[in-house]
């Protein structure tokens, strides 16, 4: 038992650093006149992050990882997508994947969660759920969870009187989350999720994953879990489907529909990334494409190649329909942590993108979004 936990004080932290390293490191040096733009920005906001799976206090400021509420409120975020991650394959990798082993599991041992958590992965989805509501209460009004229009537009109210407040909503990657029933869309809709994606890194009951085996289309569960969540203002994000589940989506959505973290594939061709297509589809719905921000989704180790795929979006579909969706603390070496988001916009200035258009893609796009699609 002694040795057990040990294991829960030290090894969570220890996973953490090794799994989340930065390319460059803070501080940060930005030119004066991208940091002017950036310091005038009046919302700045992020699609993706995985930041709740490592049982991280977010209300410390840590020296490793990519997010944390003070260094949100370091770089004026006004609000971070917290996505939930419930499984993910051992040897997981780009091609294919199955989902017949599972990293997580040993995750929720060492953390200490629930012996519930070991097998259920909805268990698993609302202990990180409930984790950012804990954060809430803990912040001293410093940090908040938007859950309805109604929140954000109190919330939008309240930046112009308090300096010091940022927000953060919940998502989840892969339905498998739902442990296989469509009831349990309102079990996570009643903790606070806001936007699910239907697979992560392998195939499930829904559909084909990109990185799976069959590459398959959605499912008849597929379709029944994308239209019940649409009943309810959940947005539907179509990050590491298979192209066949995003033709689906695509063909029966009647809402916007984002990509949450992603690349696309006229900047780095790759079986994850965003075909011509699928982004012009996605804006079509009203949609978000997020870029993210590590090498596998740019093929870059630096913000300038983030900045070239958002460059190639708004070519592509116009300025509406971009955002960031930077995937920190998501197993990846991102390429700065989130004080560096200032960065981005240096590298957009000398791609010409003009202030207006930056101001959209640093987060206008994703307040507008949320005002249109979460629930009243």
């Amino acid at each position: 038992m002694a040795i057990y936990l040990l294991c829960i004080i030290i090894v969570p932290s220890v996973i953490d650093k090794m799994k989340n390293p930065t390319v460059l490191k803070p501080p940060y040096k930005v030119l004066d006149s991208a940091q002017n733009i950036y310091n005038s920005l009046p919302f700045i906001a992020d699609m993706h992050c995985d930041a709740l799976l490592w049982d991280r206090d977010l209300l410390d400021r840590k020296d490793y990882g990519h997010v944390d509420i003070p260094r949100m409120l370091e770089a004026n975020v006004s609000i971070q997508a917290f996505t939930i991650v419930t499984k993910s394959p051992k040897g997981q990798n780009f091609s294919a994947n199955t989902g017949d082993s599972d990293n997580i599991t040993t995750l929720m041992l060492v953390q200490g969660q629930s012996i519930k958590s070991w097998s259920s992965l909805t268990e698993r989805a609302l202990i990180q759920a409930n984790n950012l509501h804990e954060f809430e209460e803990k912040s001293a009004g410093t940090f908040r969870v938007i859950k309805s229009k109604r929140d954000l537009k109190k919330y939008l109210v309240d930046t112009e009187l308090y300096a010091t407040i940022t927000a953060g909503f919940l998502g989840v990657e892969g339905a498998h989350a739902l442990d296989g029933k469509l009831e349990n869309i309102a079990v996570l809709f009643d903790a606070g999720v806001r936007m699910m994606s239907p697979t992560h890194f392998f195939d499930n009951k829904l559909g084909g994953s990109a990185h799976g085996v069959s590459k398959a289309g959605l499912t008849d569960f597929g379709k029944k879990v994308i239209k019940e969540m649409q009943s309810m203002d959940m947005i539907v994000d179509v990050a590491h489907a298979s192209p066949k589940v995003i033709d689906a989506i695509l063909e029966m959505t009647t809402k916007p529909i984002v990509s949450s973290h992603t690349g696309v594939k006229g900047t780095c061709d790759n079986v994850r990334n965003l075909s011509d297509k699928h982004i012009k589809g996605i804006a079509q719905s009203g949609g978000l494409v997020s870029i993210a921000m590590f090498k596998q989704a740019v093929c870059g180790t630096d913000v300038k190649a983030t900045a070239v795929a958002i460059k190639y979006v708004i070519d592509l579909v116009g300025s509406d329909f971009v955002a960031l969706g930077s995937d920190f603390d998501g197993s990846v070496n991102a390429s700065v942590d989130i004080t560096g988001l200032p960065l981005i916009v240096e590298e957009l200035l000398k791609l010409e993108v003009s202030e207006i258009d930056i101001q959209k893609v640093m987060g206008g796009n994703v307040k507008r979004l949320l005002l249109e699609s979460l629930p009243e």
